[in-house]
């Protein structure tokens, strides 16, 4: 007799193993420099950008990448508000890793523009470690948050599959840096989220393992993959054209993503 098949298990069995997901190879690496021709790709294609859904206008709020600033997520901020969203900013200048006062800053900076946006609930996109703090913050406050996108960001498995994990360390000494790579620490983060999730993941990505960049299977949660190099996710074509889909969802109405 023949036995079913277990749904549950065949999903399972299509999680990407992150716990031992290895750094990108030399040849991925080296292909981050195609950063460069995604940004010109993406602005010598603003006027088709410009058709694609507009948006409600609800609040967006975007996280910079480790050792990126406010200038590495302007172009993905210009999109954005050319479809019609309020968009912000983190305001913490250069991302350097975890800090403390994040822990006070980050909800501040939500609730602010949740009060700027007449209560409208804020989405979060974080790119890289951006992400990390974008969905530890819709984590802490799902109440404000309507949706999360993360863009290569590894929060899941091994979080030494990263070619920026020993400056990452260099930079971030004491005890607040121990806690946040922590078992406890890194447990929690690799669970899904309550709020609409989107997690965006390149297999050609230079910087960190593709595994860590996904999420375990949950009912608002999906994987997202694209051609996009670790530098270029915040102005590569394909990448915005997945962000801008997402964005213009009806709030409550959340569907997987199809191409």
């Amino acid at each position: 007799m023949a036995s079913t098949p277990d749904p549950v298990a065949e999903h399972s069995a299509q999680i990407p193993d992150a716990a031992n997901a290895a750094l990108p190879g030399h040849l991925l690496r080296a292909l981050e420099w195609r950063t460069g021709m995604e940004y010109v790709s993406a602005r010598l294609a603003m006027r088709r950008i410009a058709g694609w859904p507009q948006g409600d206008g609800h609040p967006v709020l975007v996280l910079p990448g480790f050792l990126a600033g406010p200038s590495s997520t302007q172009l993905l901020r210009d999109v954005l508000r050319q479809l019609n969203y309020r968009v912000y900013d983190w305001g913490l200048g250069r991302n350097m890793g975890y800090r403390a006062s994040m822990r006070q800053s980050l909800p501040a900076r939500l609730h602010h523009i949740r009060e700027r946006a007449d209560g409208k609930r804020v989405s979060i996109i974080g790119w890289s470690a951006g992400g990390i703090y974008a969905r530890e913050l819709a984590r802490a406050f799902p109440d404000d948050v309507r949706s999360v996108i993360t863009l290569g960001s590894p929060f899941r498995g091994n979080h030494e599959a990263s070619t920026a994990w020993r400056v990452w360390r260099l930079v971030n000494r004491g005890d607040d840096a121990s806690e946040a790579i922590a078992e406890q620490a890194l447990s929690r983060r690799a669970r899904p989220l309550s709020v609409p999730t989107t997690c965006i993941y390149s297999k050609s990505d230079g910087i960190v393992a593709w595994q860590c960049c996904t999420s375990l299977p949950a009912a608002e949660t999906e994987n997202v993959e694209v051609r996009s190099s670790h530098l270029g996710y915040g102005h590569n074509v394909h990448t915005l054209s997945v962000i801008a889909d997402r964005l213009a969802q009806p709030e409550g109405g959340w569907r997987p993503f199809r191409r």
